[in-house]
């Protein structure tokens, strides 16, 4: 199979993996997606393999890195998991949550993340750079901790990342301002996601400061989902989710599953989407939003409009207007039109909106898209503690909530596999709030008191935020974002 990419928007073609990888984004703006079809699995074959071994089998075709090189970094990835399955499920009678939050920081971004440092030095070594590279990252709360985390000390890398002051739950903003390494920078924005995510990006295709900085060796990537490395090991956890949910009995071998994914940015359900098109059996994608519901009416109208208030809410993670990954599923929705995706892209750019046309919107059918809100997320998580002592973040919430809508909705009763998108514990005032406890002083240690309330061990990746010491507390403007990263940039550590 081929492991050659390309951009959605037609400039960058045939380019190898590794060369994707370091990029990040394509010169032109785009994402880069794989030339050619997906390889096709029978998951039927994956039945008696390990997560690792998954992982290998589905990376492969993705990836043109020697086996043994590969096959070595998924497993020092993955032996930095607390849980030996890496993504274990929690099983109730219609749906089950796939946890993908038993790595280093407590989210799902760490399957990828953990590997994408390995996959980062592999296209290194193959590429035969000598520059130094810089990753930005915009980050709404789970990534940068997560890449930040990955990427610290790693040799001939440094890390930037961008986060909304005011937008993110203080567990995973402390993660961040206290991490250690002597190759990273932090950086609040008063500002939302979206104007860190439009600067970061803005700055990856701004060919005079690529063009200064590569003249002192150093060259871009990205940690966001945009890059390949980045998204195709999402692809894993649907497959391994399947052959378990075979394996416990609770679906046969071939049946469809409905898949259900909170979501912001797009790139989680997209790689479920990838999932079923590489083999694995789904009935439906159910696109779950919080109030910042832009998803929600794309999917529903096929009209994509930013022109809208933008909601900070309980759900950081999802506050989001600029789904980039959307431009991946609007190219293979286009039948491959890089000149359709221009136009749309361009529409945003200009407009603020899009409109896809009617066969696109066709193409959409395999989506359902709804949203929560504040009360319904926080009913959510109690609802389902007080029925089975199960707790959940308010992220996996929203899915939870939108999929029993979908199921009011159509009484579909095929059954639902939900991402479980970050440990509890990372939102501990929130749950508290939930299950009906408020505190009005500012001392409480609501990690303390989740403990105690509901019997549960605190996490040792929270816990040990009680004794870090603050090492980032800049704040900018967001158009201060540009000067900022050349002076990291150009700066010796």
């Amino acid at each position: 199979m081929s492991s050659l990419y390309k951009s959605t928007r037609g400039g960058v073609y045939k380019i190898n993996s590794s060369d994707a990888l370091l990029r990040g984004i394509a010169d032109d703006g785009g994402l880069f997606v794989k030339e050619g079809s997906f390889e096709k699995f029978d998951v039927k074959d994956f039945l008696d393999l390990s997560y690792e071994e998954i992982a290998y089998k589905i990376l492969k075709g993705f990836f043109d890195f020697h086996e043994d090189k590969l096959k070595d970094s998924i497993k020092k990835a993955y032996e930095k998991f607390s849980c030996r399955e890496v993504a274990p499920l929690k099983i109730f009678e219609n749906r089950a949550f796939i946890e993908l939050y038993h790595g280093p920081t407590g989210a799902f971004k760490d399957i990828a993340l953990t590997l994408l440092p390995y996959l980062m030095r592999l296209s290194v070594e193959k590429q035969n750079v000598d520059d130094e590279i810089l990753i930005l990252t915009a980050t709404s709360g789970d990534t940068g901790k997560a890449a930040l985390e990955g990427f610290k000390d790693v040799p001939g890398i440094k890390i930037m990342v961008f986060y909304p002051k005011y937008g993110v739950s203080e567990a995973q903003r402390i993660q961040m301002i206290t991490q250690e390494g002597n190759n990273l920078e932090v950086v609040g924005i008063d500002g939302n996601f979206d104007d860190a995510q439009t600067a970061v990006k803005s700055i990856f295709i701004n060919e005079d400061i690529k063009n200064e900085l590569k003249q002192k060796g150093v060259i871009f990537s990205s940690a966001n989902s945009i890059n390949i490395g980045r998204l195709f090991p999402q692809v894993v956890y649907y497959f391994y989710g399947y052959v378990n949910l075979v394996k416990n009995d609770k679906i046969k071998l071939g049946q469809d599953i409905n898949i259900v994914v909170p979501t912001g940015n797009f790139g989680n359900i997209l790689a479920s989407y990838y999932a079923k098109k590489m083999g694995l059996p789904v009935k439906k994608f159910i696109c779950a939003s919080n109030e910042n519901n832009i998803l929600t009416d794309f999917i529903n109208t096929g009209i994509y409009d930013t022109k809208r208030d933008f909601y900070t809410t309980i759900t950081p993670s999802m506050d989001i207007l600029i789904s980039s990954n959307l431009e991946r599923l609007l190219y293979d929705i286009s039948g491959e039109d890089s000149k359709i995706v221009n136009n749309l892209m361009n529409d945003l750019k200009v407009n603020g909106k899009f409109e896809i046309n009617d066969k696109m919107k066709d193409e959409l059918k395999c989506f359902y898209g709804n949203y929560a809100t504040r009360d319904e997320i926080l009913n959510g998580i109690n609802d389902l503690y007080r029925c089975s002592n199960y707790l959940i973040d308010p992220h996996t919430s929203v899915g939870q909530v939108v999929y029993d809508r979908y199921v009011k909705d159509t009484s579909d009763d095929t059954y639902a596999l939900i991402t479980a998108t970050a440990d509890f514990y990372k939102f501990s005032e929130t749950v508290l709030e939930a299950l009906g406890f408020v505190y009005e002083s500012e001392d409480v240690n609501f990690e303390r008191e989740l403990s105690k309330i509901t019997n549960t061990e605190i996490p040792e990746f929270i816990a040990s935020l009680q004794n870090k010491k603050v090492v980032y507390d800049n704040l900018i403007q967001k158009d201060e974002i540009k000067d900022v990263v050349l002076r990291f940039a150009l700066e010796k550590k």
